[in-house]
């Protein structure tokens, strides 16, 4: 179990850097969505490319960051009737959901995408709207940002494994938003 407790810790650490380095995405597209607000009141002008790049920018911040979202448990669930269950409850119910939904899910999103961002690769997909950009960068995000939520999703699952084996504390307690520092107090104990 050690060793997956350090699997799940480079997961952790893996998606932290990627949400935070992810995180200036927002400031790439406030400044791009800013300068073609400016443009095209000063100008009147614009361009259907800068739209398009920022619905990428948006879409990468979505998708990449869908893992250190989940590290950090502040992902979407019913937290007022979650939070009334003892943390054994609320760690089963968190292992069943990765194992019979998240895991599968996105597993199969990952699996499906690949397809179409080699298809939109092969044909140099570009947008229909005139000044539009090409569409494999925005695609190919789809299977990276399911194939980081899928890693997180069994960093979690061996975390809430460990805490039912009373091996670590609780991983999905409010008060730890870091999940990697849950495994990180199981190896020094």
């Amino acid at each position: 179990m050690q060793a997956l407790l350090r699997f799940s810790r480079v997961i952790d650490r893996f998606n932290g850097k990627v949400g935070k380095l992810t995180a200036w995405l927002i400031l790439a597209s406030v400044l791009v969505s800013s300068g073609n607000a400016m443009v095209r009141y000063i100008f009147d002008t614009s361009s259907n490319g800068w739209l398009e790049l920022q619905w990428y920018l948006y879409s990468a911040v979505f998708l990449l960051c869908a893992g250190y979202t989940l590290s950090r448990n502040e992902h979407i669930r019913i937290d007022i009737l979650i939070s009334r269950y003892p943390p054994r409850i609320r760690a089963w119910i968190d292992l069943l959901g990765g194992l019979l939904f998240l895991l599968p899910m996105a597993l199969l999103i990952l699996w499906l995408s690949i397809p179409m961002v080699e298809e939109s690769i092969y044909r140099h997909e570009i947008s229909s709207d005139a000044g539009g950009l090409i569409r494999w960068p925005a695609k190919i995000l789809i299977p990276l940002g399911f194939a980081f939520l899928s890693l997180q999703g069994l960093s979690e699952i061996i975390k809430r494994v460990a805490f039912l084996k009373g091996l670590i504390p609780d991983p999905g307690a409010r008060g730890d938003s870091h999940g990697s520092d849950t495994a990180a107090q199981a190896q020094s104990t």
